[in-house]
């Protein structure tokens, strides 16, 4: 589980809505990116993901400068696909998946077993 929150002054909020800004479902989800990298190199695949894909997303709330907010990632299987859920608090402000993108056979980081 990571936990982060994003400043009021972090670049992205000042069009994002001017006077009421909204933190962007683009940095929630490099924050789930970051979360799924750290989780492979703490499973010891040889290197991060090369290229991902998102094959789904919902946004069901909005979070707001300043707030925490934390990412939980559970694996599918042995796969390197990973579930993702970000909540504040007991709210769930998004979910979806994070999968790799390469093809399969080809050259990836390696996983347990092979």
């Amino acid at each position: 589980m990571t936990s982060f929150a994003i400043p009021a002054d972090h670049p992205s909020l000042p069009g994002h809505f001017p006077g009421r800004p909204l933190v962007p479902g683009v940095i929630l989800l490099e924050r789930v990116i970051d979360a799924v990298a750290a989780e492979c190199l703490a499973l010891g695949l040889e290197r991060p993901l090369e290229s991902l894909r998102l094959p789904q997303v919902k946004f069901l709330q909005p979070l707001l400068p300043g707030e925490t907010a934390r990412i939980e990632l559970e694996r599918i299987a042995a796969s390197l696909r990973w579930r993702f859920r970000v909540l504040r608090g007991p709210t769930l402000l998004a979910s979806g998946e994070v999968a790799n993108a390469a093809p399969a056979g080809a050259a990836t980081a390696a996983e347990p077993g092979q």
